[in-house]
């Protein structure tokens, strides 16, 4: 499945910026899901969704830039 800006319900679901988009998988995905929800995919995985509010996801951010969701292992 190619990147690309998809409708799932009437809601666009939106590349991210960040993706790279050479065709490949390695997409993630968002689109707005009423007036305060949002919806979060990768694009090789689209029927598992991530349903957010918009500070949840500015809170999931703030910690991944802040490397508290690496794994200890490595991996």
């Amino acid at each position: 499945m190619p990147c690309e800006e998809r409708h799932v319900s009437g809601s666009p679901w939106t590349k991210s910026s960040f993706s790279s988009g050479q065709g490949n998988h390695d997409c993630v995905e968002i689109a707005a899901s009423g007036a305060s929800t949002l919806r979060l995919r990768e694009s090789d995985e689209p029927g598992t969704v991530l349903i957010l509010t918009p500070a949840a996801l500015r809170s999931l951010l703030a910690r991944a830039r802040s490397g508290h969701l690496d794994s200890p292992s490595g991996r």
